[in-house]
């Protein structure tokens, strides 16, 4: 047995080295427990050799009974008694001097580290060496196997820590507490308390003591790795390398002064790629690793969110991290967190991170620890457009048009980077270098594409060629592109936006009779900006029942808020009704549906356009609130001219004669009602003789002003 007590060699590593002695001094106590054992064997208290606990005989049951309550294990005898003491503290004297040379050397022992950090006296620290022995030794495991009369239990019950580590007497069952899941050693999930195959019912001196292997491996080795349960809701980054061009210059110097701090910090907002880079910032800065517990995925999971937030902050304590939760909206009830979740966090002695999009409110929690709040908002249009060059990493050339791609779509840091990942897969598709037309059409698809699946997208076909209408409507439409263009100049850089506009949004009301190409100059526009371009038939949003009109429009604009397309309403006719005195609720509720969509179109960030047959409908105050308003006026002769040569394809095979003019002279139709006489003719052609003539053109018209429920003359319908 002395010759055990020797202390090792030297090594490199003093913690190991301590483990070697802590284990030499577990030994002394299971050599002691043998001998308490022993003389009951051979008394005949216990059955002979191996047992297996499952036959007691009548003197055996009646020595049992002679024991006083809680007793434990045998007294040996007082030359014994004395020999194991003295071993113990030559045992304990070795142990005291590796930790002095530890702390002349400036090296600290992890062991003791632990029980620092999370308050572990003698006794739990080594209630934690007998759980970790089996995990290292197997002779541990056989040796607590024998003493507790079964072999194939291979972790110490608590009734075993207790005779090893207890006099005996019922005092020992005070220590009871410190398996209570309240206790130290349990709510920091070092150990767990089993029952293992074999150990009975989970009576509570039964039930085993397990370690947690993570914990195993940090003790032994030094190096960290999470916790089986929360392995892929963890992330250990020992050397956090920010990337500072993902973070704007002022955000960066806020954040490096915190960092400095022991405060609180709480991310939120939609740039959920900056608040990583601004974790790893935190982290660096501090000359700390960085160690991330995302909350949504474990909830997911079906971990208790507690359980997570325990073991990250026991690790954190650890390995010396900057300990971030990620995914804190998913907890958040009413705006707030669980007391008991954010009380957890509280507790934790220094720098700490929440990470989330919503904004939210501590409630019902007494604390002293300060929260210091950072927004990650979109960028705005100068840092998107360093994110675009960053991203792009020296492909930019003269002819990208990165300003415009910036200023017209309001994208995440992530959003950005998937982009240009994208933009290039196309490129490489159509065996092409990068351009503007890959960049622009992977802006389109990264941003929010679920709102096709509550408006109809459409896919500009149109040109400002295209559109026949007054000079002053094309002026109109023209100034509305440059305004969308501008908004990066005129709001963030002049300052407009501060003070003179409530948002980016832009609004704007086309009017004229149906047909006359509200729709296609939604399209031009689209098409010049390279956006996507929605529909909403407003008339399939209005509910005869009080509030879902409101809630159904709150849907397209919640949808709509990261798609950065144009949201086109149609048929803006079923909701701006004639706003008129209230006489009754309803009228009073059609006030306010409209009244709901003004206030939304003018907090979208976006490019919001209505459509209406009846401008007369619209009273002042509301034509006040939009930016644009613009005529499609029904088409004169010499206007319904020029739309029948625009729409008329070049490609349909048709006679030579054909009277434009006589057709737009002889019928007031509209842009709408040529293309569908168009399309008709284009049809019969191909039925008969599969070239166009004026006998086509004009029995498609007799089918159109059919349809209008206009009067048809024969007459009109001759060359």
């Amino acid at each position: 047995m002395n010759e055990r007590m020797t202390t090792p060699p030297i090594e490199s590593d003093l913690s190991f080295q301590h483990l070697q002695l802590e284990f030499a001094r577990l030994d002394v106590l299971l050599h002691r427990q043998i001998g308490r054992q022993q003389p009951a064997e051979e008394g005949g208290e216990e059955s002979s050799g191996m047992l297996t606990g499952f036959h007691i005989t009548n003197a055996q049951a009646y020595q049992l009974l002679q024991r006083p309550f809680g007793y434990g294990s045998q007294l040996l005898d007082d030359e014994s008694d004395g020999q194991y003491a003295q071993a113990l503290r030559q045992s304990e004297e070795h142990i005291g001097d590796l930790i002095s040379q530890s702390e002349a050397a400036g090296i600290p022992i992890r062991l003791v580290q632990l029980a620092q950090l999370l308050g572990l006296d003698r006794f739990a620290l080594d209630v934690l060496l007998m759980s970790i022995g089996p995990q290292l030794d197997a002779r541990y495991g056989k040796l607590y196997g024998y003493l507790q009369d079964d072999l194939t239990r291979k972790h110490p019950s608590i009734s075993l820590i207790l005779d090893l580590l207890c006099p005996p007497g019922p005092e020992r069952l005070m220590k009871l507490s410190y398996f209570a899941q309240d206790a130290s050693l349990i709510r920091h999930h070092l150990v767990e308390r089993v029952t293992e195959p074999g150990g009975g019912r989970p009576l509570l001196i039964n039930e085993s003591i397990v370690p947690d292997d993570s914990i195993v491996n940090w003790l032994l080795l030094g190096q960290y790795q999470p916790n089986d349960m929360l392995k892929g809701h963890l992330t250990y980054q020992p050397e956090p390398r920010p990337n500072l061009d993902l973070i704007p210059e002022e955000w960066g110097n806020r954040i490096k002064l915190a960092a400095a701090g022991s405060d609180m910090l709480v991310f939120h907002d939609k740039d959920f790629v900056s608040q990583k880079a601004a974790a790893r910032l935190v982290a660096s800065s501090a000359g700390r690793p960085l160690l991330t517990f995302d909350l949504a995925t474990s909830s997911q999971a079906e971990i208790k969110p507690q359980e997570g937030i325990r073991l990250l902050m026991r690790d954190a304590l650890l390995t010396n991290a900057v300990p971030q939760v990620t995914g804190w909206d998913s907890c958040l009830v009413d705006d707030a967190p669980p007391p008991l979740l954010l009380q957890a966090l509280c507790q934790h002695p220094g720098l700490l991170i929440i990470s989330g999009e919503q904004k939210w409110q501590p409630r019902h929690v007494a604390r002293d620890r300060r929260l210091r709040w950072f927004d990650f908002p979109i960028p705005d249009t100068a840092h998107r457009q360093q994110l675009l060059g960053h991203f792009l990493d020296g492909e930019e050339n003269d002819e990208l048009q990165i300003t415009a791609l910036a200023g017209q779509f309001m994208l995440s840091t992530g959003q950005i980077r998937d982009l240009v990942s994208s933009a290039r897969d196309l490129a490489a598709q159509d065996g092409k270098s990068l351009d503007n037309q890959h960049l622009f059409a992977a802006a389109r698809a990264h941003s929010n594409p679920r709102l096709g699946t509550l408006a109809r997208k459409i896919s500009p076909r149109y040109t400002w060629s295209d559109l026949i209408l007054p000079e002053e409507s094309i002026t109109i439409l023209q100034e509305l592109v440059n305004t969308v263009r501008s908004r990066p100049l005129v709001l963030e850089e002049w300052g407009v936006g501060k003070k003179l506009t409530a948002s980016a949004g832009i609004t704007a009301l086309f009017y004229g009779p149906p047909g006359t190409g509200k729709t296609m100059g939604a399209e031009v526009i689209a098409g010049e900006l390279g956006l996507d371009l929605y529909k909403i038939d407003l008339s399939s949003m209005v509910s005869k029942y009080i509030g879902e009109t409101e809630k159904n429009l709150e849907r397209i604009f919640s949808e709509a808020e990261s798609s950065n397309a144009i949201l086109f309403f149609d048929e803006a006719d079923a909701i701006f009704g004639k706003r008129s005195e209230v006489k009754d609720a309803h009228d009073r509720y059609a006030n306010i549906e409209v009244s709901y969509l003004l206030q939304r179109m003018e907090a979208y960030n976006g490019v919001t356009i209505l459509s209406t047959n009846m401008r007369a409908n619209l009273d002042e105050a509301f034509m006040r609130r939009l930016q644009f308003a613009l005529d499609f006026p029904f088409p004169k002769a010499k206007d319904r001219l020029r739309i029948w040569q625009t729409l008329f394809p070049s490609d349909i095979p048709s006679e030579p004669e054909l009277d434009f003019e006589l057709m737009a002279e002889r019928f007031e139709i509209a842009g709408g009602n040529i293309r569908n006489i168009i399309v008709t003719a284009a049809y019969l052609a191909a039925a008969n003789g599969q070239v166009v003539s004026m006998d086509h053109l004009f029995h498609g018209t007799r089918r159109e002003l059919q349809k209008m429920g206009r009067l048809v003359n024969d007459s009109d319908l001759e060359s």
